[in-house]
């Protein structure tokens, strides 16, 4: 079975190809160019190096979110349309267990961060038991310092991984019982998102083209300012 993994819910895009337990290809791209200047470019690229096109896809994978509201909505929607065009199902990944499973078999407490801006962050906790990664805490938006405290205050080893670490370096870095996942560990990854799905897709676990959604948790900076806009209209209108 071959699984195309997509993770557009950082700054960075990652696609991978994966063939039951065999990684094809990785692909990679963190700059500044926008998801819809990257992602379909690195698809058709890797379909191209492999010899192959969405025709041999079993499986898509697709990480949901929390994360970018734009990125998230290009990499969900992308999905959809080659799952719908060739009948493919879908597996639906969120960001910080995919994030997690890149720090495979640690004996520390997985605790992954992706920016939800005005200094707070996306976050829940995992665990590894033997081979499997479990979720002990459930995703939640919390204030930086307030997460830097509850981390300090426990008596447990807590590794940080995901985008949010970077940009929150000096909170955490100086905290005892806290330790920085190397760069290579710390940003998404495709190939985590494509082994997640396979685990998901042997137990059943999958979704039509249809059923597919972003996962935002929260309503969009935009979203937030268009409902004060329309309350202030109503209240003058009164």
């Amino acid at each position: 079975m071959k699984v195309l993994g997509i993770d557009t819910s950082s700054k960075a895009a990652s696609v991978a190809i994966m063939e039951d337990d065999k990684l094809i290809s990785e692909y990679t791209i963190n700059n500044n160019k926008t998801h819809s200047q990257k992602l379909m470019p690195i698809i058709e690229n890797m379909f191209k190096l492999n010899e192959m096109s969405a025709d041999d896809i079993d499986l898509i994978s697709v990480c949901v979110g929390p994360g970018s509201f734009t990125g998230l909505r290009i990499g969900v929607a992308t999905s959809k349309a080659i799952a719908h065009v060739r009948n493919i199902p879908i597996t639906i990944v969120n960001s910080l267990e995919a994030l997690a499973f890149n720090m495979s078999m640690t004996n520390k407490t997985i605790c992954p961060m992706i920016d939800a801006q005005k200094n707070q962050v996306y976050t829940c906790k995992y665990s590894w038991d033997k081979e499997f990664l479990l979720k002990i805490e459930d995703i939640d938006v919390k204030k930086v310092d307030d997460l830097a405290q509850e981390l300090k205050s426990s008596l447990e080893e807590f590794i940080l991984i995901g985008e949010g670490v970077d940009l929150h370096k000096e909170v955490f870095e100086n905290i005892d019982n806290v330790y920085i996942a190397p760069n290579a560990h710390k940003s998404s990854r495709a190939s985590s998102v494509c082994e997640i799905g396979i685990d998901k897709f042997k137990k059943g676990d999958t979704k039509t083209h249809y059923e597919v959604v972003p996962y935002y948790i929260r309503k969009s900076q935009a979203e937030v300012q268009y409902e004060e806009k329309m309350k202030r209209l109503k209240e003058d209108g009164k």
